[in-house]
């Protein structure tokens, strides 16, 4: 009798392993068409007709890609575009140097405070991002006074106040306390230094997390709204989440074009973050392993 009762029980955690993986796959296929309708709802609409994206038709009858090109000069996209390069380029520049220095001074150099240093850096998340606009605003509006160049107006107060990203100097800090001790002892023994170290050591070793920072850090800056209407007075540093709101206000009537404009701010996106899909995942699964 026991003998024929376990395969029986085999059995039974086999069916019962599939139903749950089969549980599993249709809540996330649930979960993705939920998440996918808007966006296919967005690019089916932009090839509509006024009258089409108005009322509840989904796929268009014709498909207008003069839409784009309306979009495009209507909402004058290309400066707005070419600024919104211009600040993401030197925000990301300047996130990456200090949370590489810094998260390879709270990882792998010894000084007095370091954990309650890092403590209190680390409780800063806590704080709402919005709760810290009106400080922001008036340090920046100090700064512009008082330094050699306007801030106000200008890619300092778009760029400066985002280059110290706890977050980044956190993910960064996890993984490089991931690196074994014995490659720092061999490079100590042929007599490298902390720089030495850092550049042919420990960034050649993390692209992973510096993917993800990249990206991360593009679509915050890609996307700021609230801070460049605070900063900003004039057209000339305007990025292209301001444009786009402009357009909505001038042409709120227009849905067709107003989602052909989504379309485009968003590709560039969707381009980075395909890219580095690979290691966006594999550093996510990774930094809470040590720490």
């Amino acid at each position: 009798m026991d003998k024929k009762s376990k395969p029986k029980k085999k059995q039974s955690y086999r069916s019962h392993g599939r139903g749950w993986k089969i549980f599993s796959y249709t809540i996330l296929f649930i979960g993705a068409v939920v998440s996918l309708v808007p966006f296919i709802w967005m690019i089916l609409t932009s090839f509509m007709s006024l009258g089409e994206a108005m009322g509840n038709t989904w796929i268009p009858k014709e498909f207008l890609w003069s839409n784009y090109a309306e979009a495009w000069g209507e909402a004058k996209l290309s400066s707005y575009i070419l600024n919104s390069v211009i600040i993401t380029t030197i925000t990301l520049t300047g996130e990456l140097i200090v949370a590489i220095l810094a998260a390879y001074a709270f990882s792998r150099m010894h000084f007095p405070g370091r954990d309650t240093i890092f403590g209190i850096l680390l409780s800063t998340m806590m704080i709402p991002g919005m709760v810290l606009m009106i400080p922001n605003l008036l340090t920046v509006t100090w700064l512009g006074r008082v330094g050699p160049i306007p801030w106000m107006d200008n890619w300092p107060a778009l760029t400066i106040p985002f280059m110290g990203s706890v977050f980044a100097i956190f993910l960064l800090r996890q993984f490089f306390s991931q690196i074994p001790d014995e490659l720092f002892d061999a490079a100590k023994i042929d007599g490298a230094g902390h720089f030495r170290m850092l550049t042919q050591i420990v960034v050649p070793l993390s692209t992973a997390p510096i993917l993800v920072i990249i990206v991360l850090s593009f679509i915050g800056s890609w996307n700021a709204l609230a801070w460049p209407l605070l900063v900003t007075s004039t057209d000339k540093w305007l990025p292209i989440a301001v444009g786009l709101y402009n357009f909505v206000s001038d042409e709120g009537s227009k849905v067709q074009l107003i989602m052909a404009g989504t379309v485009i701010t968003i590709i560039p996106i969707l381009g980075l973050y395909f890219l580095t899909q690979k290691q966006f995942t594999e550093s996510i699964s990774r930094s809470g392993l040590k720490g």
